[in-house]
């Protein structure tokens, strides 16, 4: 089933961050849309809950160096 979560990301200052966090999340098996906002501090994720959890994508957030 799609989800789509909209999560807090805190350590963020620059575009390069936001591509860091992008590349992430996008790596995981099941993520269909990512968008990263730097300015809002945000990342909204939609994915398949089949392939994978929200757990999975903050932990994936946390492993690139950023607090989710």
């Amino acid at each position: 089933m799609k989800v789509k979560e909209d999560i807090t990301v805190n350590g963020m200052s620059c575009k390069h961050c936001v591509k860091a966090v992008t590349e992430a999340v996008k790596a995981l098996d099941g993520v269909k849309k990512v968008k990263v906002n730097l300015e809002k501090k945000n990342a909204l994720v939609e994915y398949d809950d089949e392939k994978t959890n929200i757990e999975a994508i903050k932990a994936a957030i946390n492993d690139a160096g950023y607090s989710a």
